[in-house]
């Protein structure tokens, strides 16, 4: 099933910053879309997490440097 997308403005440097860092997750992520998207849905969801989920959270966002 395919989504449909929307396309949104940000600033250059972001978009830098952004390039910066799924590089430096070394696989992590594939491509900056990617990043945005994965920081966007943990920013916009508001459903309570597992233990579990919540380790793989702070373990991603370690990696990244955030924590």
């Amino acid at each position: 099933m395919s989504e449909d997308f929307v396309t949104i403005k940000i600033p250059k440097r972001l978009y830098m910053e952004i390039e910066k860092r799924v590089e430096e997750s070394k696989g992590e992520f594939k491509d900056p879309q990617e990043y945005i998207e994965f920081v966007l849905n943990e920013i916009v969801s508001e459903e309570e997490y597992t233990p579990e989920e919540e380790e793989e959270i702070k373990r991603r966002l370690r990696q990244l440097g955030y924590i």
